[in-house]
């Protein structure tokens, strides 16, 4: 083989281990953030938003990634609408004067090749906690349809509704609120 030729897949193989950060869109018809609270500790109530728009950057051959994320608490969805009413109220997530939250990761972690979880702020009526969004499942793939490459997965965590100021009795709803969020992007 000649000097240029191994020079040339050197460069080739370089390049590919160096593979620069990606971005993705979120895609709002595949991204959705649910919400389960035991209900004076015999059942689960459960809800969920629709998320509004964000990005997320992902550099895998580095193992680094960021994401900033907008959800449209509006969209608050459960099962009775009077507690619906209550959710969108003064009470709870007063969306009048807080239509959205927001969730920002500057740190993720990597499990081999797998993204294992993202460390970020969760702001919620103006508050903002870290939290950790553990992946339950992450993968990529080509979308054939978009001709675009698609990741996204299942992330988990418990965050503390009075850390955010999000009122309810407890006898009602305890502190504990489980997120269960479903994202999918599109790279750009």
């Amino acid at each position: 083989m000649s000097r240029i030729l191994v020079a040339s897949l050197l460069a080739v193989a370089a390049a590919a281990v160096s593979a620069e950060p990606a971005t993705y869109a979120i895609d709002p018809n595949h991204t959705v953030v649910t919400f389960e609270v035991s209900h004076f500790g015999t059942s689960t109530n459960r809800g969920r938003f629709q998320a509004k728009e964000g990005t997320v950057t992902l550099d895998r051959a580095a193992k680094t990634g960021k994401a900033d994320i907008t959800i449209d608490v509006a969209t608050v969805s459960v099962a009775t609408p009077s507690f619906e009413g209550v959710l969108k109220g003064e009470r709870a997530f007063n969306v009048t004067q807080n239509p959205a939250a927001r969730f920002v990761a500057d740190s993720f972690a990597f499990d081999g090749d797998k993204l294992a979880s993202a460390t970020g702020t969760l702001t919620i009526l103006g508050k903002s906690q870290p939290v950790t969004l553990k992946a339950v499942r992450f993968n990529c793939y080509e979308n054939s349809q978009l001709k675009r490459e698609v990741c996204g997965g299942d992330f988990e965590t418990t965050i503390q509704r009075s850390q955010y100021g999000l009122g309810m009795a407890p006898s009602v709803a305890p502190d504990d609120v489980r997120l269960l969020i479903q994202v999918e992007g599109i790279r750009q």
